[in-house]
């Protein structure tokens, strides 16, 4: 399968900012509030985009077995993980540097990143939902940064096994869009795609210790990424 495909990227992360409140949203866990909204989540992305394929499947199951589809899909399996840094580090103590990474950068944005959310602040839909409404600048960042494992999840998705027998998972729509909606693979992104690939995200399992002890952090530092948003990241499951 070939590690690019794609459309010509937006020339701004402004530009972005649409398809990525869209897409934040179809790919967080369903939920009979996504359900209602979809009309209105729609409308936010450009036709262009290419997210027919994951709303006509969200409006055609019922919502028990779209829940279970997705955490199948995206709790189940490694190569489909929704956290960014998960495909670089794996969950080694390296990890829980790069986490901290993603807490400073939406603190320096003037985001304080909700430790209570439920969610680890490299989650896809986070990012995203960050980018549309906070700094698109600095999302584009994070997602480039992380250009690598955005990717493998496309692939690992289009090359999804579904009980029917056919291939790709309604959801690979919503993440091609979002790697249609950045720049193409450099060199070493691409290498690093097909060691994914073949090796999937490192495996040694050291823990995540010290990735909450942000001295830097405080609960009252300012407003929560999450909380008191209309478009939850990482629902209870």
């Amino acid at each position: 399968m070939p590690l690019l495909s794609r459309k010509r990227a937006r020339t701004r992360p402004a530009d972005c900012q649409g398809l990525w409140a869209a897409c934040s949203v179809l790919l967080d866990y369903p939920t009979a509030e996504l359900l209602a909204d979809l009309d209105t989540i729609e409308t936010l992305a450009p036709a262009e985009a290419g997210l027919d394929p994951l709303l006509t499947h969200l409006r055609t199951r019922e919502l028990r077995t779209l829940q279970e589809e997705y955490v199948e899909t995206f709790d189940h399996t490694r190569k489909c993980a929704l956290y960014l840094t998960y495909y670089a580090y794996g969950d080694t103590r390296r990890r829980g540097t790069a986490l901290l990474g993603f807490k400073q950068a939406y603190r320096a944005a003037g985001m304080q990143w909700d430790d209570d959310s439920g969610e680890l602040p490299d989650h896809l839909c986070a990012v995203l939902q960050f980018g549309a409404t906070v700094d698109a600048d600095v999302a584009w960042r994070l997602l480039n940064d992380h250009r690598a494992g955005i990717e493998m999840l496309r692939i690992a998705l289009a090359g999804w096994r579904n009980h029917d027998g056919s291939t790709g998972s309604p959801w690979h729509a919503a993440v091609r869009a979002v790697c249609d909606s950045l720049p193409e693979l450099a060199g070493d992104e691409a290498d690093a795609v097909r060691r994914l690939i073949e090796q999937g995200p490192p495996a040694e399992e050291v823990g995540l210790g010290g990735y909450g002890a942000d001295p830097a952090t405080s609960p009252l530092a300012g407003p929560a990424l999450i909380s008191g948003s209309t478009i939850p990241v990482g629902a209870p499951r």
